[in-house]
């Protein structure tokens, strides 16, 4: 009985921010920055997203791998389809496929490491994650090659300084994309804390180590 609680709310706060992050990530932060452009930089998306990677740890270590993918299951099939009402297609498509890949290297990451420190387990789980997360999502996107999934948005295919600050220039779906990453880096670290005031009471059930 606890194990369905818990689970049932790991899904809906995973839905949650799955969702969140979708809507998030069409709108660039529009803000200047010691003379820097933010919406070259940055969307909103970027520091909503890496909640899921907290969420999938916490399960991961309270009920193993085996629970942990069914939560991001559930994130998927649930945050997906109701993305597709919340955002465009292509959106959808891309958040679907890239939380897929992202969050499941995350539960193998985090199995393997998780007799280590306390940290290295939830961080080095959510930086390959995020890596392969941020890859797939903003290539199929925004990509021309991939324009068969749908319309480009012609805004994130103009080029611009690359993290809005070197002159080297690239299409500003990948300012987006090395902006993203930057800050989904910082927000793991933070939700360190979170992770780490919450060990104590989420304590591992038995079968926890179960693949």
């Amino acid at each position: 009985m606890q194990m369905i609680r818990y689970f049932i709310a790991y899904s809906i706060v995973m839905t949650a921010v799955v969702v969140a992050s979708n809507i998030l990530v069409q709108y660039p932060v529009d803000a200047m920055f010691a003379g820097i452009n933010l919406a070259d930089l940055l969307t909103y998306g970027a520091f909503t997203y890496p909640i899921a990677f907290l969420v999938t740890d916490l399960t991961n270590r309270q009920f193993g791998p085996s629970i942990a993918r069914r939560v991001v299951f559930v994130g998927f099939l649930v945050g997906v389809t109701l993305s597709f009402a919340t955002s465009s297609p292509r959106i959808a498509i891309a958040s679907g496929t890239a939380y897929l890949a992202g969050q499941l290297l995350d539960v193998s990451v985090f199995n393997r490491l998780r007799q280590l420190s306390w940290w290295k387990a939830p961080l080095l789980g959510s930086v390959f994650g995020s890596i392969l997360d941020t890859v797939i999502f903003f290539s199929l996107s925004f990509a021309p090659a991939f324009v068969m999934l749908g319309a480009n948005d012609d805004f994130a295919i103009e080029w611009a300084p690359i993290l809005g600050v070197f002159a080297t220039e690239a299409p500003r779906w990948m300012s987006w994309a090395l902006g993203d990453f930057a800050v989904k880096m910082i927000v793991g670290l933070v939700m360190l804390l979170p992770y780490g005031a919450l060990m104590n009471s989420l304590k591992p059930m038995p079968s926890s180590q179960a693949a």
